[in-house]
């Protein structure tokens, strides 16, 4: 089986004492490649120097909603910076968060408007994380696709069907993780059941969200990745193998792969 985790948090701390092993066990559970994504200016760094450490990690580079009242000045300069380097193929991630209140929200459109520019201007896919937040997300999609075309997921996508239909109008992936495969999750299947072929995307959001039957295994990690699998192709009347093929497809045309490897 051929996967690909398009989001993974490999910098964690709670990866430190067995990384390796980490990426080891991912390889031999099918897991060929993982982008790993950074949270905070610092995380970003520490992610892509893994990505240039492991072969099948590259790296996206952002600042998540939920830290950037914590940025300091400089900050965003250093992830802009860090799309120089090799290997990184993502900016995010990125988004809007109400559930938490970690940054004010007018902070976080701000830093979530540069992120979506800034993948325009460079034609990198970015990456989305939503909580409690659909029509404010919507709202800043909508003006950035009138500026030019749009290329980035919704990760880890727990939304509504009519907010998963418009973000597909508007060009976006969606991107399915853990809590797809959980016992109530009944609705969010039905959405991902729906998504057309070239657009699902699956991940782990390792170290969070481990998937049904190892939702008590902390921390999640990209070996896991084959239950999600599993479960979604289920729920879409597919061949698990097919399936895995088909999105680490997606996954690879997205990032612009197929001439990196």
């Amino acid at each position: 089986m051929i996967l690909f985790d398009t989001h993974a948090h490999l910098d964690d701390d709670q990866f430190d004492v067995d990384r390796d092993g980490v990426v080891s066990r991912a390889r031999h559970s099918g897991v060929e490649t993982i982008v790993s994504v950074g949270t905070t200016a610092a995380s970003s760094e520490k992610t892509v120097t893994l990505a240039n450490t492991h072969s099948g990690v590259y790296a996206a580079v952002g600042i998540q909603p939920n830290y950037v009242s914590e940025s300091a000045k400089g900050d965003w300069d250093r992830v802009v910076a860090l799309l120089n380097r090799s290997r990184v193929v993502a900016i995010g991630e990125t988004g809007l968060d109400r559930h938490w209140d970690y940054s004010p929200i007018d902070q976080q459109q701000d830093f979530f408007d540069r992120h979506i520019r800034l993948a325009q201007q460079k034609d990198k896919p970015f990456i989305v994380h939503m909580r409690d937040c659909e029509e404010d997300i919507l709202i800043m999609l909508r003006e950035a696709r009138r500026r030019g075309p749009l290329r980035g997921i919704m990760h880890s996508f727990t939304g509504t069907e009519t907010t998963a239909r418009e973000c597909l109008d508007l060009g976006m992936h969606i991107s399915f993780a853990g809590m797809v495969t959980y016992k109530k999750s009944d609705e969010l299947r039905a959405i991902a059941g729906s998504i057309p072929d070239d657009r699902i995307l699956i991940e782990t959001d390792a170290p969070y969200l481990s998937p049904h039957p190892v939702r008590g295994q902390r921390p999640n990690e990209p070996a896991l990745l084959v239950h999600t699998a599993s479960r979604l192709a289920e729920v879409r009347g597919a061949d698990v193998e097919d399936f895995a093929k088909r999105t680490s497809r997606n996954a690879m045309e997205l990032f612009d792969l197929n001439l990196k490897q």
